[in-house]
Order: C-alpha cells, then structure tokens, then sequence
C-alpha cells in the first residue's frame, strides 16, 4: 500500500530529521539498522495530512514521543492519534522523560506492541 501524504511535509520532515530532539535521537539510535525485532523503522516520516516522530511501514506502527511541545496540546494530539489509528495504523506514545529515563522500558514496550501485531507462528 502506497502511503500518500501532503507534498509539502516533505522538506519540513527532512528539517526535522536533520533538528532531532534528545529523544528521538536516543530512541533513533535503538530503532535503527532493524535492531528491533527485524523491522524497519523510519524517522520523521509523512503519513497523510502529518509528520509521525517513527514509523514502521511492515507493521503500520506509528511511535510518537511527547515532549514539551505537545503540552497544551492534548486533545489536538488525541485526535490525531484517532484518525491514524482509523486509517489502520496502530500508535504507541511516550514521554520524552521515559526514552531520557527508562530506555529499556521503552523499547520493551515497544517489542510487545510488535508481538501483538505480528504474533510468531504456533508450534505445531
């Protein structure tokens, strides 16, 4: 499935990509080079009418991590989360302070989330 996104979040996704926060710098380094479970996660990556922080196109797994840009912002970003997710894709949020903090919980999360999408086979 071919995603379509707004022409013009192109050059600003690439800004972003090349102004990352502390974060998303760290969780980048953890997610990266299919050091998740095998899969492919992208960065900073148009998806329809918006930028999502992480994106794994395989599972149609969104992350998005909530700094102090999103304070205030709660039911803009409740919304969005909701048409995403109506759109198919499944969203995991955190806090900046939890990748800063507890990165191994982070990336447990994050591990089950992807269990639940994408079981392994039963033994037979």
């Amino acid at each position: 499935m071919k995603i379509r996104y707004k022409p013009r979040l192109r050059l600003f996704a690439r800004k972003l990509r090349n102004d990352p926060t502390l974060a998303e710098s760290i969780l980048w380094k953890l997610l990266r080079k299919k050091k998740v479970n095998g899969y492919i996660f992208l960065r900073q990556r148009p998806i329809h009418s918006y930028i999502v922080d992480f994106f794994c196109y395989k599972l149609n797994l969104i992350i998005e991590l909530d700094g102090e840009s999103h304070i205030g912002r709660e039911e803009k970003d409740l919304k969005r989360q909701l048409e995403l997710e109506s759109m198919g894709y499944k969203v995991i949020r955190f806090k900046n302070e939890e990748v800063l903090c507890n990165c191994a919980a982070v990336i447990n999360r994050i591990e089950e989330v992807i269990s639940e999408l994408n079981p392994p086979p039963p033994f037979r």
